[in-house]
C-alpha cells in the first residue's frame, strides 16, 4: 500500500479545526454576501438602485454594523473580492467590522460555474489557476474560510451524469487541499439545483450520489475533513413538483437520511444553502432537519449558510435610503434570530417580516 507524507502541521490542523468548529458553534450559522457584482445588480434592481460600487458598499456595511446581537446568531460571513477590500463610511475596512463583533470573515474563491464539454448542459467551476496564491493573499488579509459552489442539474433518467458528479467532486477536493495548504477552512458545496419537476425520493438519491462522488474525492486528494465543513442542499422536490405536498417532516427525515448515508463523522459541521426556499421555509425546515437529526443522533453541527434567506426582507425594507438603515438592520437581526433557533430545533415559526413568505427561487441561480 501507498505511504503519503503529511502535507499539513500539527499546528496547522488545529488551526484549520478551531475555525470550523467556530463557525458552526451552537445556534450560530453563516451569512452568505458573497454576490458577485453582477447577481448584486440584479438584487439592487428589484429595489431600483443603481449597481455602483458605492450602493454595494453602503448595503454590505448596513449589514455588517447590525449590532453586538448580530453575533449571537451568525459566527462568519462569505464576503465578495470587492467586499474583503472595501471600508466603511468612517473609513474602517468591512472585514474589520466583522472581527470586531467577533464574526469571522470568509471568502469566495471560485470563479463561477462554465459548462462541461461532453455533457447535456452541465457545467463545472473555474478558478484553480492561481488559487494557491489567492488564498495566501486573502488569508494574510483577514479571511480564515473560504467558499467554492458547484453545481449539480436533475433532468429525468438523463442528468446528473456519471461525468459531472465526477468532475465536480474532483474540483471541489482540489479546491479543499489548496485552501487548507494555505490556512483556510475550505466550505465545500456541491449544490444540487431545485429546477424540474422531480420528487422527493429522486433528489434523496441524487444527493446521496453527489455527496458519496464528493467524499470519495476529498479522501484521494487527502483533505483534513476535521478542518472542512459542508454546504449542501436541503433534500427537496423540484420547483415544479406539484403530483405532492411534502411537509418539512418529509423533507427533514429525506435530508438527515441522505446525510447519515454518505458524509463521514469528521465533518464538524454542515451548514445548508437555502436553495430558493422563502426565508420562512428555509427556517421551518432547517428546524425541522435538526429535530429529526437530534431523535436519530447526528454527529455534525446543522446549521445555515443563508443568502437570499436572509437578505430578502432587508433589501426590501432598506430600499436604498439611509432613513431606512436601522429598519433594515432589524430585519436581518429578525431572520438571523430566527434561524437560530431553527439551528437547534427550537424555532416555533411564524416569525413575520417583510417578505418572509416570498419566493426566492431563481431558474439556474448564479453568484
Amino acid at each position: 500500500m501507498a505511504v503519503y507524507p503529511g502535507y499539513l502541521t500539527k499546528a496547522q490542523q488545529d488551526e484549520l479545526r478551531e475555525t470550523a468548529k467556530a463557525i458552526t458553534a451552537p445556534g450560530k450559522g453563516i451569512l452568505a454576501a458573497d454576490e458577485s457584482t453582477g447577481t448584486m445588480g440584479k438584487r439592487l434592481a428589484n429595489i431600483n438602485v443603481e449597481n455602483a460600487e458605492e450602493n454595494r458598499r453602503a448595503y454590505r456595511e448596513l449589514l455588517f454594523t447590525a449590532g453586538a446581537d448580530l453575533s449571537k446568531y451568525i459566527s462568519g460571513v462569505i464576503l465578495f473580492h470587492e467586499t474583503l477590500y472595501q471600508k466603511s463610511a468612517d473609513g474602517t475596512p468591512l472585514p474589520k467590522l466583522l472581527q470586531d463583533l467577533g464574526i469571522i470573515p470568509g471568502i469566495k474563491v471560485d470563479k463561477g460555474v462554465v459548462p462541461l464539454m461532453g455533457t447535456d448542459g452541465e457545467t463545472t467551476t473555474q478558478g484553480l489557476d492561481g488559487l494557491g496564491q489567492r488564498c495566501k493573499e486573502y488569508k494574510a488579509d483577514g479571511a480564515r474560510f473560504a467558499k467554492w459552489r458547484c453545481t449539480i442539474k436533475i433532468q429525468g433518467d438523463k442528468l446528473p451524469s456519471h461525468l459531472s458528479m465526477l468532475e465536480n467532486a474532483n474540483v471541489l477536493a482540489r479546491y479543499a487541499v489548496i485552501c487548507q495548504q494555505n490556512g483556510l477552512v475550505p466550505i465545500v458545496e456541491p449544490e444540487i439545483f431545485c429546477d424540474g419537476d422531480h420528487d422527493l425520493a429522486t433528489c434523496q438519491r441524487v444527493t446521496e450520489q453527489t455527496l458519496s462522488y464528493t467524499y470519495k474525492a476529498l479522501m484521494d486528494h487527502h483533505v483534513f475533513l476535521e478542518g472542512s465543513l459542508l454546504k449542501p442542499n436541503m433534500v427537496t422536490p423540484g420547483q415544479s413538483h406539484t403530483a405532492k405536498k411534502y411537509t418539512p417532516v418529509d423533507i427533514a427525515f429525506a435530508t438527515v437520511t441522505a446525510l447519515r448515508r454518505t458524509v463521514p463523522a469528521a465533518v464538524p459541521g454542515i451548514c445548508f444553502l437555502s436553495g430558493g426556499q422563502s426565508e420562512e421555509d428555509a427556517s421551518v425546515n432547517l428546524d425541522a432537519i435538526n429535530k429529526c437529526a437530534q431523535a436519530l443522533g447526528q454527529p455534525w453541527s446543522l446549521t445555515f449558510s443563508y443568502g437570499r434567506a436572509l437578505q430578502a426582507s432587508v433589501l426590501k425594507a432598506w430600499n436604498g435610503k439611509t432613513e431606512n438603515v436601522a429598519t433594515a438592520q432589524a430585519e436581518l437581526l429578525k431572520r438571523a434570530k430566527a434561524n437560530s433557533e431553527a439551528a437547534t430545533g427550537k424555532y416555533e415559526g411564524g416569525v413575520k417580516s417583510a417578505a418572509a413568505g416570498e419566493t426566492l427561487f431563481v431558474a439556474n441561480h448564479s453568484y
